[in-house]
């Protein structure tokens, strides 16, 4: 974390494997996920994401860096949004994604990323 720079905090619900499908961001060192967001990011700002996982019982808490930056008014239909990458303390967060992926039945469509 950059001195000074203040932590942003987010909140963001995945409440069906589709949803977890689109938002995760497999292709990213430590795994990733795209929030929806109107809030402003840049490039490399930490984040702090309070994450309701589909039945999980409680919210998990991720913390990662800002890699990726979908505008407003993207083209595609795509949703304004950040992605964060993980840090490596998150391995259990990406461990237990790729879990609930792995045995999902998941309609084919398009990420909110790719």
């Amino acid at each position: 974390m950059a001195l000074g720079k203040e932590v942003i905090r987010l909140t963001f619900t995945i409440k069906d494997v589709n949803t977890l499908y689109a938002s995760y961001m497999p292709f990213v060192s430590e795994g990733g996920l795209f929030i929806p967001t109107s809030h402003v990011c840049a490039m490399g700002d930490e984040v702090l994401v309070l994450l309701t996982l589909l039945d999980e019982p409680e919210k998990i808490q991720i913390t990662g860096t800002v890699i990726w930056v979908t505008p407003l008014g993207a083209q595609g239909n795509k949703p304004a949004g950040i992605g964060i990458q993980f840090r490596e303390e998150n391995s259990t967060v990406r461990k237990k994604i790729e879990a609930y992926l792995a045995g999902a039945q998941i309609a084919e469509s398009s990420t909110f990323t790719l």
